[in-house]
């Protein structure tokens, strides 16, 4: 699951807020039908990027699947959406990540994969295509003049 180890740097949109609205579905159909069709597919596109390839798009649709066989699948897919919004600072918005994944599920995966997507990622192409698009942000913390050890 995503840890937040490492804070990526992307040249795109400005950190903050969401390019697209929860329900703005219809900005990429394509990517909305298939994620109406199979879901798992979408999350595990989206997760394989969120998590910067530490787990597998096969990994996170067996373990999706095999929850949501029990009505459980929101309780792991809502952590890579605060993963998401941990990544570009965005706000938690409209309601609580588990509340969004867990009323809205398909509309809360199509969002993040527009997000990632208008972020200048292709979660369709996997994390290694899309490794050298982002930069880690490693910026030493600044020292106030005049303090010692």
């Amino acid at each position: 699951m995503y840890n937040g180890a490492q804070i990526p740097y992307i040249n795109g949109p400005p950190t903050g807020r969401w390019t697209t609205g929860l329900f703005d579905c219809c900005e990429e159909p394509g990517n909305s039908c298939l994620t109406c069709c199979c879901p798992r597919l979408t999350f595990g596109r989206n997760v394989e990027i969120i998590d910067q390839g530490r787990t597998s798009a096969t990994q996170a649709r067996l373990i999706f699947c095999a929850l949501g066989c029990f009505g459980l699948g929101s309780i792991y897919s809502y952590r890579f959406r605060s993963g998401l919004r941990a990544l570009y600072n965005l706000p938690e918005e409209p309601c609580m990540d588990f509340c969004v994944h867990y009323c809205c599920p398909i509309c809360a995966l199509c969002q993040e994969y527009r997000e990632l997507k208008n972020r200048g990622l292709d979660p369709s192409k996997g994390w290694k295509a899309n490794e050298g698009k982002m930069k880690t942000n490693q910026v030493p913390p600044q020292v106030a003049m005049g303090m010692t050890r």
